[in-house]
């Protein structure tokens, strides 16, 4: 099976298929996931300074369903 037929796969598994899926990937990655998730100093400012452009702006970004229909439009293709 190819990485593409793989892929393609993928939103028609269970949540329980997927997590054993998560598990194996984080099982062969091993180590690179040391920081336990920790953010960086400059992770904090982008964090910042989106809530700071939200707080401004509430309306002005994109409603989560219409950008989780165009991410997985994307993947489609």
């Amino acid at each position: 099976m190819s990485k593409t037929e793989i892929i393609a796969e993928l939103p028609h598994l269970s949540p329980e298929d997927l997590a054993e899926i998560q598990s194996k990937l984080d099982e062969l990655n091993g180590d690179c996931w040391q920081d336990q998730g920790e953010l960086t100093n400059a992770d904090k400012s982008t964090l910042d300074a989106s809530l700071a452009a939200y707080e401004k702006d509430p309306h002005a970004g994109t409603p989560w369903d219409q950008a989780k229909a165009r991410i997985q439009s994307k993947l489609r293709s």
